[in-house]
């Protein structure tokens, strides 16, 4: 790894700093290594004490653990990075990944669902997966119990992507372990968090997000109403995506997360040609190619004025930023200056759909 992808791994691995964190400090000082050096200072202008930068012993460790698993990392903007997941404002900085990355070049499906799913469900999530794959269209899901291993297993002929919320050594469920092996030697298998993760709670909806991110559309087979399934299909509309859902019986409560979808707008899916129908390609002759390539201004630095009218506005219920803009009357610039302050001194927490409260 060279000196560049290292610091740009370094400062992923610092502590407070995200991936939304990352890509502002990315833009704005061009480095990896100008923007650790740049923490003190702007954490000092949040009103807190800059994070510690990532120890380099630790990080070093990473990068050879990685490589003794049989595995990489591929970073924002490496040519072989997914590009419509690199679509997202919450892109990871780094991938770590065992398998066929060509596989993420290629959009596909997210087919996700039910752990508790029924056996009739399972079995319908397995054949619509296996006609997928069978037409070279990559399915994607997140390898735990009930749909998802039905959606692996359908696809490991044709080709299936397993995003996962530990480190890429562990397995979850256990009883999955071997399904997991199975989808990185035959696959690709994707995880976002160093080795030796253990897959936590508040892991999964970020490993929703590149479910999401990675597919041309989202197909939900059963989900409860408050389902993490249901994260990943409000996830996959928030970037444009298609969001399809099979319908079920009003009686079973598994079904009533997807027809709720379907109440809402999605898709009804009833065969793998529904799906293909609403992600096949669009003509490249209906797409307009800018002609001039946008460039992002250059960063504006905000005065102690605007630092207390945006500061006011924020407090411990989420907003989103746009309504920060609004009624600060700061250029949008300037917002995102001061909060990148505030996140860095610790002063501030990201929340879903671009929303931000103190911490």
């Amino acid at each position: 790894m060279t000196d560049a992808r290292f610091a740009q791994l370094r400062l992923l691995r610092t502590h407070g700093i995200g991936p939304v964190t990352w890509r502002q400090l990315m833009a704005r000082f061009g480095t990896a290594e100008a923007a650790l050096d740049a923490l003190p200072q702007l954490a000092r202008r949040g009103g807190g004490e800059a994070p510690k930068a990532a120890d380099r012993g630790v990080v070093a460790r990473e990068i050879e653990t990685v490589a003794r698993l049989g595995a990489r990392h591929v970073m924002l903007g490496d040519a072989d990075y997914p590009p419509l997941l690199a679509e997202l404002d919450t892109a990871p900085p780094a991938l770590i990944i065992r398998g066929d990355i060509g596989l993420a070049q290629r959009g596909g499906v997210a087919l996700v669902g039910a752990r508790n799913a029924s056996a009739a469900s399972c079995r319908f999530a397995r054949g619509l997966a296996q006609d997928l794959a069978a037409q070279n269209v990559p399915v994607t899901s997140g390898l735990a119990r009930g749909i998802d291993t039905a959606a692996h297993i359908g696809a490991l002929d044709g080709g299936t992507i397993g995003v996962i919320a530990s480190g890429i050594d562990i397995a979850f469920p256990p009883e999955n372990a071997r399904l997991q092996e199975e989808v990185a030697t035959r696959g690709l298998l994707i995880a976002e968090q160093p080795p030796g993760t253990q897959p936590l709670a508040r892991h999964f909806p970020s490993r929703n997000r590149i479910i999401a991110g990675l597919a041309q559309g989202t197909v939900v087979v059963e989900a409860a109403p408050r389902s993490g399934s249901l994260i990943t299909a409000r996830l996959a509309g928030e970037a444009g995506r298609e969001v399809m859902a099979v319908p079920g019986h009003p009686a079973d409560p598994r079904a009533q997360g997807c027809n709720m979808l379907i109440r809402e707008g999605a898709t009804l899916i009833q065969s793998a040609g529904d799906i293909l129908e609403q992600i096949r390609p669009i003509d490249p002759r209906m797409v307009r190619t800018p002609e001039i390539p946008y460039t992002p201004p250059p960063p504006e630095e905000a005065s102690d004025a605007d630092r207390r009218r945006v500061s006011d506005l924020l407090g411990p219920v989420a907003v989103t930023v746009d309504e920060l803009i609004r009624q600060s009357g700061r250029p949008p610039a300037i917002v995102q200056t001061i909060l990148l302050e505030l996140e860095l001194a610790g002063r501030l927490e990201r929340h879903a759909g671009g929303r931000v409260a103190l911490g």
